[in-house]
């Protein structure tokens, strides 16, 4: 078989190529498919994600929110990788950052670093439906993002640096009705957050503890 033909044809309609849909549609056992893509593998035409997933480098077009919900479709894309997308944080993070009330994986690739936290399925809401050129996302609200990032970092003992925060792209009203849904210490925090922005506190000592808390 050719396969560059087929991966230039399969390049035509999306960056990502599986195992499982190629043998299915070529007629051929799922080995087959695994050892002719790791010989373009080898070549640097595609790269392995996962077991049956692959990047297909015969497409320019790549993002990896192409693969946030082929790889987990029950997450979306929240706290670090959301907040800078919404404006809220500056400081861009290495990985893109992914929720799910499923159990907690990454997955890491030469192109590729996704990282999935679990958050319960009483907390997996809040989110919407974005578009990369080929293939659908979810990803957090920016309120939503914003307080996974204080209830998964507490959860861990993490700091939460809220005095860096854009609070032009937050609506104070919804953040407030969000946080009720968390537990009572993420509320009390976003509470406290809420009061310092409308009246800053002269006291450095007494912001940064709030942001420790």
């Amino acid at each position: 078989m050719n396969w560059t033909s087929i991966l230039t044809k399969e390049a035509r309609n999306n960056c990502i190529v599986r195992t499982d849909h190629l043998a299915r549609k070529h007629k051929l056992s799922e080995r087959v498919v695994r050892d002719a893509l790791r010989r373009y593998e080898a070549q640097g035409l595609v790269e392995r994600v996962s077991t049956k997933i692959y990047i297909n480098h015969f497409n320019q077009q790549f993002s990896p929110r192409d693969l946030v919900n082929v790889l987990r479709p029950r997450s979306y894309i929240s706290l670090e990788s959301a907040l800078v997308e919404r404006g809220i944080i500056t400081q861009s993070p290495s990985i893109l950052t992914c929720v799910t009330p499923g159990y907690p994986q990454s997955f890491r690739s030469k192109s590729v670093s996704i990282v999935y936290r679990k958050i319960s399925s009483e907390l997996y809401w809040g989110y919407e439906e974005k578009a990369t050129r080929y293939n659908k996302y979810l990803i957090a609200e920016p309120e939503k993002a914003l307080l996974d990032w204080i209830y998964l970092n507490r959860q861990e003992g993490l700091p939460t640096p809220l005095d860096e925060l854009q609070l032009q792209f937050l609506t104070p009203a919804k953040l407030r009705d969000y946080a009720l849904r968390f537990p009572r210490t993420v509320s009390e925090t976003v509470k406290d957050f809420l009061v310092e922005a409308a009246y800053p506190s002269q006291n450095p000592d007494a912001r940064q503890s709030r942001a420790g808390r």
